[in-house]
């Protein structure tokens, strides 16, 4: 029962950091919107959007998921950032 907690920890933590590393993927795309080449504004805002409801989501657990929450959490600000840039 130990072990699997421990894998559950860990899996956790590795898809917590993959996900980060997913919505920093957005910087190539906001620069190039900053640059004038605009990428498509719709998945960025719907990645902001569904990031938000799992935010909310394990924020409002009675167990705080916090794997979740901070797997999403910067997929709502650089989600809409790209959203931002990419409106031409």
């Amino acid at each position: 029962m130990e072990q699997e907690t421990k894998f559950i920890r860990i899996l956790g933590r590795v898809a917590t950091v993959l996900a980060v590393l997913m919505y920093v993927s957005y910087i190539p795309q906001i620069m190039s919107n900053l640059q004038g080449n605009y990428g498509n504004p719709v998945q960025p805002l719907v990645a902001a959007v569904n990031c938000t409801f799992w935010c909310v989501y394990a924020y409002f657990k009675k167990n705080r998921d916090w794997p979740v929450f901070w797997a999403n959490f910067p997929g709502i600000f650089f989600g809409i950032f790209a959203f931002i840039t990419a409106l031409h």
